[in-house]
């Protein structure tokens, strides 16, 4: 019974539901009303299907020790002797340190590749007119830089850490005026105070080890459109939406510029940031907040909550 219902609970989360909410415009519309609450509640989604694999994995290998505890099974040390499957550990411990290692290579082939790139950057880049810029849209952050990198082509973009670089090509200093360019700066801020790419490394080791999987596929792109609206969100509070968007759209129909593919201004479903910036979505409900809390926790419950 408790791997019918793990299973249950996988097909859900992993297949049905991301599938629902990716192809509901009504959903993604609420999502994208808080996209920080959006963003959470895929990343929930994708720690709960986790969990729910894990603990099946857990009862396929010793199903005769899995007996169902209860309730109770959630405080095992209350009643040990009758939840003695929270004691085997071995398995979520080697899942749990594979996932690790994976994001622990995933984050530092980033982190060196951003190290190589602002390096390189500090040497060919240069910091005019990036004070002023700074200034214009009151961004006061210690060891922030914003540079001007010589290259024809339009971009804005930044590079994350503890030296954090806001880099904009000469290409669209010369394309934006300075209130456009200032909020596609501002939108570039609120990536790094939003610590954006550590919400993007988890999903995107989620997709890494299970990109087959809809949940997988389908979540790690909303993710990445629903971090650039919250950056949008955040540079509205130094900018007016006419400005943020006018700087997305220049910088849009223009090409690609030499950006990273990911925390660049205009890198990623820009036609549905625009719309949004100028028709704002209703707000959620209240019990997205709650699925978000609640998630991670439901295949545990399944899993110990007593049934015939």
């Amino acid at each position: 019974m408790t791997l019918a219902l793990l299973a249950l609970h996988l097909l859900l989360v992993g297949v049905l539901l991301p599938r629902r909410l990716a192809g509901s415009a009504r959903l993604r519309a609420r999502l994208q009303a808080r996209p920080a609450l959006g963003a959470a509640l895929w990343l929930a989604l994708m720690a709960s299907f986790g969990t729910g694999l894990l603990l099946a994995a857990h009862h396929l290998v010793a199903p005769l020790g899995h007996e169902p505890a209860g309730l109770v099974g959630l405080f095992p040390h209350l009643e040990p002797a009758v939840a003695p499957h929270v004691h085997d550990r071995w398995v979520p411990v080697a899942a749990g340190g594979a996932v690790a290692a994976v994001t622990a290579v995933l984050a530092a082939r980033a982190a060196g590749a951003r190290r190589r790139h602002r390096r390189t950057l500090d040497l060919v880049a240069t910091r005019e007119p990036g004070l002023r810029l700074l200034d214009l849209v009151a961004i006061r952050e210690p060891g922030l830089r914003l540079l001007v990198l010589e290259d024809p082509r339009p971009a804005v973009y930044c590079l994350p850490g503890r030296r954090a670089r806001v880099v904009a090509t000469r290409g669209a200093v010369d394309l934006l005026d300075e209130r456009g360019l200032a909020a596609a700066v501002a939108h570039e801020y609120g990536h790094l105070r939003g610590r954006h790419h550590l919400v993007l490394l988890a999903a995107d080791t989620f997709a890494l080890l299970l990109g087959r999987l809809p949940l997988a596929r389908l979540g790690r792109a909303e993710v990445a459109l629903l971090l650039e609206m919250a950056a949008d969100d955040a540079a509205l509070a130094r900018v007016t939406r006419a400005e943020l968007a006018g700087a997305l759209c220049a910088l849009a129909t223009t090409g690609p510029g030499p950006a990273p593919a990911a925390l660049a201004a205009a890198s990623t479903g820009v036609l549905a940031r625009v719309q949004r910036l100028a028709r704002p979505p209703a707000a959620p409900a209240p019990a997205y907040r709650l699925a978000a809390l609640a998630a991670p926790l439901l295949p545990y419950l399944l899993a110990c909550a007593p049934h015939p």
